[in-house]
C-alpha cells in the first residue's frame, strides 16, 4: 500500500492576536520553506502573551505530534537565562562583576587570573573559551573535573581584549561563581529562585520523569569530510577548542546522560513558552507577571556593551563584529534581534532563540528540533522577529 505524503505544513495550533497574522505566516512558512519539523514560537508584549503557536512533530520519523507541552533542549539560549541567575546574585549584593573570580573561587586565581573580573566570564571575554587539553563529553558531565581544569587553565588571549565565544565553558564558569555564592548548582538555584517560583517550564537538564514529552533533536545536515576539513583548517586553535573539545551534536544531547548532567551553557529544556517569559523579565526591565525578579537597574546592566570586535571563535563565519553585553548578545547595527540596536537576547546552535527588547517591552522564544547548520541567526528566528516588528 503507498504511504500518504506527509503535507508540507501541518496543522498548527494555538493562539494568535489578530494583530500578528505575520508571525503565524512567518511560523507557517519556516515549515513550507525552510524545512521545519516540529516547532513552537511564543511573543509577549507588555507581560501579555499575543501568540503562542506549536506545530509539527517531536522526532525524526513523524509519529509523535509536537504538542503544547513539548520541551527540547536549546542549546545556548540556555546561557541568557543561565546570567539572569547571576543578575539576581548581583541584584542582591552578592555578587560583585567587578570582583576577581577568585575572591569566590580561589582556585581560579592560578595561571596568571587571580585578577580576573567576573564581567568577563559573562562576556566572552576572559580568555577560556575552550580548554588546552583533551576533554570528552564523559568529562563535561562531571562538573568537579571540568570546574578544577578550568580553574587551573591559561587563558588563550589576554582577557579583556577581545570576546571569543565560550560556547561550552561559560556555563560552568558562571555556574561555578553560583555554586560558590549560593552553595548549589546554578540549577538548583534557577528552580528555586526563579523557575519555581514563576511557574515556568524550564530546567538546566531535563529531569528523567520528563523525559517522554522531549522533543527528539535532529541534527543539521553533516557536510562532506572534505569541506568540514576546510573549514576546521582556517579556525585559529581557540575556535577547535570551543567549538570541538569536546564536539556535542543531536545525538549526544538526546541520551539521558546529557539530560541528566548540569551543563548551563547548552543544555536548558523548555518550551517557547517558558523562554519568552524568562527572556521576558529583561524586556519588562524585570517584571515577571506582578512578581518583580530583577531591578529596572540589572536589566540595563545585562545589556552594557563589553566592547563590539571580530570575534575569535565566531568571527570567521560572520561578516561583522558582535558585542555581547553580560550573558547576552546585542542586537547591534546587524540586526540580529530586530531594529533596536539595544535590543538584546541569545541564540542556540541549530536555531533557537530568547530575545528581549526593553523598549518595546516585547520577548520572543523560539525553540525547534530540527537544527540548522547555524550557531547563530538562523533563518528562521529571523523571519520571525522580523515579523513580530512588522505587527508592532
Amino acid at each position: 500500500m503507498t504511504q500518504p505524503s506527509v503535507p508540507p505544513v501541518p496543522r498548527i495550533e494555538g493562539h494568535c492576536d489578530p494583530g500578528f497574522a505575520a508571525v503565524r505566516d512567518a511560523f507557517a512558512a519556516n515549515f513550507a520553506e525552510r524545512e521545519e519539523l516540529g516547532a513552537a514560537v511564543t511573543v509577549q508584549v507588555g507581560g501579555r502573551t499575543v501568540v503562542d503557536l506549536w506545530g509539527g512533530w517531536a522526532d525524526a520519523g513523524r509519529e509523535r505530534v509536537w504538542e503544547r507541552d513539548t520541551v527540547v533542549n536549546v542549546w545556548s539560549t540556555t546561557k541568557g537565562v543561565t546570567a539572569l541567575c547571576a543578575h539576581l546574585l548581583a541584584d542582591r549584593g552578592l555578587l560583585d562583576f567587578d570582583a576577581p573570580v577568585a575572591s569566590y573561587w580561589p582556585e581560579f586565581a592560578a595561571a596568571g587570573k587571580a585578577a580576573l573580573p567576573v564581567r568577563h566570564l559573562l562576556s566572552h571575554r576572559a580568555g577560556l573559551a575552550g580548554l588546552r587539553q583533551r576533554h570528552t563529553v564523559a568529562d563535561l558531565y562531571d562538573w568537579e573535573k571540568t570546574c578544577a581544569r578550568l580553574a587551573a587553565t591559561e587563558p588563550w588571549w589576554e582577557p579583556g581584549t577581545r570576546s571569543g565565544y565560550h560556547a561550552m565553558t561559560y556555563g560552568h564558569l558562571v555556574g561555578e561563581v553560583i555554586r560558590r555564592v549560593t552553595g548549589v548548582l546554578p540549577g538548583e538555584f534557577l528552580r528555586q529562585e526563579i523557575t519555581g517560583p514563576l511557574g515556568v517550564d524550564f530546567s538546566i537538564g531535563l529531569p528523567e520523569k520528563e523525559a517522554g514529552r522531549a522533543a527528539e533533536l535532529v541534527h543539521p545536515p553533516t557536510a562532506a569530510s572534505s569541506e568540514q576539513a576546510a573549514v576546521f583548517a582556517q579556525l585559529e586553535p581557540v575556535a577547535i577548542a570551543a567549538l570541538a573539545n569536546p564536539l556535542v551534536g543531536a545525538a549526544k544531547a538526546n541520551t539521558p546522560q546529557w539530560r541528566a548532567a548540569q551543563i548551563p551553557a547548552a543544555n536548558g529544556h523548555g518550551t517557547a513558552r517558558a523562554i519568552a517569559t524568562l527572556y521576558g523579565v529583561y524586556a519588562r526591565h524585570g517584571l515577571a507577571g506582578d512578581h518583580r525578579v530583577l531591578s529596572p537597574g540589572a536589566v540595563e546592566r545585562a545589556r552594557e556593551g563589553q566592547g563590539a570586535c571580530r570575534d575569535l571563535v565566531l568571527g570567521h563565519g560572520l561578516p561583522h563584529d558582535m558585542e555581547a553585553g553580560l550573558g547576552v548578545w546585542l542586537s547591534g547595527p546587524n540586526g540580529s534581534y530586530g531594529p533596536n540596536h539595544r535590543a538584546f537576547g541569545h541564540d542556540g546552535f541549530g536555531g533557537s532563540c530568547g530575545h528581549a527588547d526593553p523598549e518595546a517591552q516585547v520577548s520572543l522564544g523560539y525553540v525547534m528540533n530540527r537544527m540548522g547548520p547555524h550557531i547563530a541567526d538562523d533563518p528562521r528566528k529571523k523571519a520571525l522577529i522580523d515579523a513580530v516588528y512588522t505587527a508592532l
